[in-house]
C-alpha cells in the first residue's frame, strides 16, 4: 500500500480541490492510502461521505502563498506544508504533494528531508508536452544562479527521472542555450557542456527554446532563472493562442459555423497540450519523494500530481537517483 501525504490547506482552493481530488483518486487506485494534513474541521467539512482509504492528520497552520520561505520554516512548524513532510521523514508517509508556496516548500523540504548524497541543490522537474509526446526540463526555478557542475547534477538526476517513469533508459539530453552553436552561450553553459560532452549521458549539445516542443530531445537541463522564465513564456503563448482562437469563432456568423466544424480537431488539441495533464512536479535530489502541484490546480490537476508521486513511489527515484549521482560523480568530487 502506497501511502501518500497531501497538504490539504496549500495553494489557491486548498480544501475545495484536494479533498475531491483525493476522494477521485482512491476510488480508482485501491493500492493507495492517502493522508489529509491540515485543519481537521475544515477537512471533515469538505469530506464527502463514501471516501475510503483516506484519513486526516491535524496539522493546525497554514503557509500562505506570499509568504516568506525562512519565516514559513521558522514559524509554521506545524502548518500542514510542514506536517505532511515531517511524515514522509518519519516513514509514514512514502512521498508528500504540495500545490503550496514554491519556495517554502523547497526550503522545508529541503531542511527536513536533506539531500541526497553528492547532490548539492535540489531541482524542480516536470513533463512538458511536445510534437511527438512529451519533453522533461528541469531546473524550472528551485536555483537562480546554477554553476556548471549544478547543471550536471540536474542531467544525471534527470536522465534517471525519464528512466523511472517513462522507461527509457537513454533519453536525449540537450542544454538550453541561446543557440546551437559552440560559441554561444555564458560561461557557465560553455563549462556544462564540456562536462555533460565528456559524461556517457545521451547528450547531443546545446538546444533552443523551440527545440523544447518540436520533439526532438528527451530532456532539456537548464538553470532554474531560465528555465522558470521559458516555462512561463510558453504558458503565457498557450494563453495569448486560446484567447485569439475564441474571439476569432466569435466575430461573425460564419466564423461561429466554422468553429463548429472544427471543434473536434480544437478539443483534440486542447486536450493535448492541456497543462492540467501535465502537473506534477518532483523536487529532485531530496532524500525523499515532494511532488509540487501547480498553485491554481483543479481536480483533475492535482488528482495527476498524487499519480506521479505515486509513480515515483513505485519507481524509487529518490534510490534510483542516489545511485546514479554516485556513479557519476565529477572528477575530483568526493567518493
Amino acid at each position: 500500500m502506497v501511502r501518500i501525504a497531501l497538504d490539504a490547506m496549500g495553494g489557491d482552493h486548498g480544501v475545495s480541490v484536494v479533498v475531491p481530488a483525493a476522494c477521485a483518486y482512491v476510488a480508482s487506485n485501491p493500492a493507495v492510502e492517502l493522508i489529509l494534513v491540515g485543519q481537521e474541521d475544515v477537512i471533515k467539512a469538505a469530506m464527502p461521505t463514501g471516501c475510503k482509504r483516506i484519513r486526516i492528520h491535524h496539522a493546525s497552520e497554514v503557509v500562505g502563498m506570499d509568504e516568506l520561505p525562512s519565516q514559513a520554516l521558522r514559524r509554521k512548524k506545524d502548518s500542514s506544508m510542514r506536517v505532511a513532510i515531517d511524515l514522509v521523514k518519519s516513514g509514514e508517509a512514502d512521498a508528500c504533494v504540495s500545490a503550496g508556496n514554491t519556495g517554502a516548500l523547497m526550503a522545508t523540504a529541503r531542511f527536513v528531508l536533506k539531500m541526497l548524497p553528492h547532490v548539492d541543490r535540489p531541482a524542480i522537474i516536470t513533463a512538458l508536452p511536445n510534437t511527438k509526446s512529451h519533453t522533461w526540463m528541469l531546473d524550472l526555478g528551485a536555483n537562480v544562479d546554477s554553476s556548471a557542475s549544478h547543471l550536471y547534477q540536474f542531467a544525471v538526476m534527470g536522465v534517471e527521472q525519464v528512466a523511472a517513469l517513462d522507461g527509457n533508459t537513454s533519453p536525449t539530453v540537450g542544454l538550453l542555450n541561446i543557440g546551437e552553436e559552440e560559441i554561444k552561450g555564458n560561461e557557465q553553459v560553455k563549462k556544462a557542456h564540456e562536462l555533460l560532452s565528456g559524461s556517457d549521458l545521451n547528450y547531443v549539445g546545446y538546444v533552443e527554446g523551440d527545440n523544447i516542443y518540436d520533439g526532438s530531445v528527451d530532456l532539456v537541463v537548464a538553470d532554474g532563472f531560465v528555465g522558470n522564465v521559458a516555462l512561463k513564456a510558453s504558458e503565457g503563448v498557450a494563453k495569448m493562442i486560446s484567447h485569439y482562437l475564441k474571439a476569432g469563432f466569435k466575430q461573425s456568423l460564419f466564423s461561429k459555423m466554422a468553429a463548429l466544424l472544427a471543434m473536434p480537431i480544437l478539443k483534440s488539441f486542447g486536450k493535448r497540450i492541456d497543462p492540467r495533464s501535465y502537473n506534477g512536479a518532483n523536487l529532485l535530489g531530496l532524500n525523499g519523494i515532494v511532488i509540487k502541484s501547480h498553485g491554481g490546480a483543479d481536480e483533475l490537476s492535482f488528482g495527476n500530481a498524487i499519480k506521479i508521486a505515486d509513480k515515483a513511489v513505485h519507481t524509487d527515484i529518490p534510490r534510483r537517483i542516489e545511485k546514479k549521482v554516485e556513479a557519476h560523480l565529477l572528477p575530483g568530487s568526493e567518493a
